[in-house]
């Protein structure tokens, strides 16, 4: 395994990532009870594999299970957890076991962070979304029906560990939206792992393990040392939202589950790209290229037929939003971001473009 430190003082966690490490957790973990939140569709894949880990080192071990999917991600299933978290008699020192996507990990993390003012939790992601993002800095949290990830909690896990064998077994599709959030780092902060993703585009996609490993250290790398700079969310890591302002909104409007994050993203960045151009911050050819290699890959960037008023609707909520303006993600250029107040009525006009 490499060991990637997400750098917080006192609260400094490692990242282990390697192949076929999953059974490697019951060294990392050595407790006497233990429980595995996990969904219905990797509960078959590997959740055998981890409790015999966990027993292995004498721990016991208890398992939820939460149907497969973001509507999983929200207060009914929260409150599911904490029913069963009190059945199994869990106290402040259970370690909660994150074993899924992303939903998984933002929901046991949310769980984690709240249920009796905060149990330890290990982030156990199976998806390349969470390996490179949702699973690295602690974000936690659940859907409301009016916007996405609104409920919610800064709380880092114990540990995360990414077994890029798992990756093995993701649809091409639940791999596509994990590499929008991989694109999203060489867009705005890294023009050498935007490079790699053009040069490497068939090897990546054909899961070959050895760029897979590099494109997944560049990208948990890239996003502990944001993470180390800004915790919080309150300057730099709001770069990390490049895409998601639109992209939350699409999956708003079309309903949760409906869009795959990722594809939601994708669109978003396809956005922020023209917009960035548009404003004259990036090159026709920077902008093309980025848009190509989107493309390329098999996004999809149109945005879906809502009235103004709907986007509207769907944008107030953003986390970044002041009033009338958002704390928008830009593009200067391949590898560099920009900061830039918007005004609500002019995002919304650029949409109707």
């Amino acid at each position: 395994m490499e060991t990637i430190t997400v750098d917080l003082g006192d609260r400094s966690y490692p990242v282990y990532i390697g192949c076929d490490v999953l059974r490697d957790i019951g060294r990392c973990l050595a407790e006497k009870e233990v429980c595995i939140l996990t969904d219905s569709v990797v509960k078959g894949l590997y959740e055998d594999l981890v409790r015999d880990a966990l027993e292995s080192a004498g721990g016991k071990v208890h398992s939820i299970v939460v149907p497969n999917g973001e509507r999983s991600k929200d207060i009914s299933r929260l409150l599911e957890v904490y029913d069963a978290l009190l059945e199994f008699g869990a106290n402040r020192k259970t370690p909660l076991v994150a074993l899924g996507g992303g939903v998984v990990g933002d929901l046991g993390g949310f769980s984690a962070a709240t249920f009796m003012r905060g149990i330890p939790y290990i982030q156990v992601p199976t998806t390349l979304l969470a390996q490179v993002d949702s699973s690295v800095g602690g974000k936690t949290a659940v859907n409301h029906p009016k916007g996405k990830n609104v409920i919610g909690a800064f709380y880092q896990p114990e540990f995360v560990l990414i077994d890029i064998n798992t990756l093995s077994s993701l649809p091409d599709e639940e791999f596509l939206s994990g590499l929008a959030e991989v694109i999203k780092y060489g867009i705005v902060l890294d023009k050498g792992l935007f490079e790699v993703l053009e040069g490497k585009r068939e090897a990546i996609l054909k899961k070959d393990p050895d760029i897979l490993m590099r494109i997944i250290r560049w990208s948990v790398q890239t996003k502990a040392d944001v993470v180390k700079k800004d915790e919080r969310e309150e300057g730099l890591r709001t770069v990390l939202n490049f895409g998601h302002s639109v992209g939350h909104a699409v999956e708003n409007l079309l309903g949760y589950g409906a869009v795959r994050h990722g594809q939601a993203v994708a669109k978003g960045m396809g956005f922020s790209v023209r917009l960035s151009k548009t404003m004259g911050l990036i090159s026709a050819a920077e902008s093309g290229r980025i848009i190509e290699l989107l493309r390329a890959y098999g996004f999809d960037l149109s945005l879906p037929a809502f009235s103004r008023r709907e986007y509207e609707t769907a944008l107030a909520v953003d986390k970044k939003a002041v009033g009338r303006e958002i704390n928008f993600v830009l593009t200067g250029g391949i590898g560099r971001f920009i900061l830039k107040k918007l005004a609500l009525l002019d995002i919304l006009d650029f949409i109707e473009q």
